[in-house]
């Protein structure tokens, strides 16, 4: 098998699976313990915009869009691990995904609308 691509999601998993492993964190990166901390650095995502409004949150300086991206590569770097652990490609789960958001929200009932799918008859 040949090696995938440097930016590819497959390489990413493979090289936080190295770092890990080097530094002997395995034993601690259950499903659980990588999903907590995941849904703690969602939580440092937040707090970036927990006082903005709407407009300001989508004009952030450049410090805070700096911060914001290191936020979201932690968040990246948790979702992949605890995918690695659990044997889910995330690939294919999130186009399986989004088939069924698609059938659960149709275009032509849902547009310009962002209710939840039990909402729309």
């Amino acid at each position: 098998m040949e090696k995938p691509p440097e930016d590819s999601l497959e390489r990413l998993r493979q090289r936080l699976a190295e770092f890990a492993a080097v530094r002997d964190w395995d034993q601690f990166h259950s499903p659980k313990n990588l999903t907590m901390a995941l849904a703690g650095e969602v939580g440092e995502l937040l707090e970036h915009f927990q006082w903005l409004s709407e407009d300001q949150s989508r004009r952030l300086d450049a410090a805070a869009q700096e911060a914001v991206g290191h936020e979201l590569a932690d968040i990246l770097i948790y979702l992949i691990r605890t995918a690695d652990k659990l044997g889910v490609d995330l690939v294919p789960a999130a186009w399986d995904k989004i088939a069924i958001n698609e059938a659960r929200y149709p275009a032509d009932k849902v547009r310009g609308s962002a209710r939840r799918a039990e909402e729309y008859d």
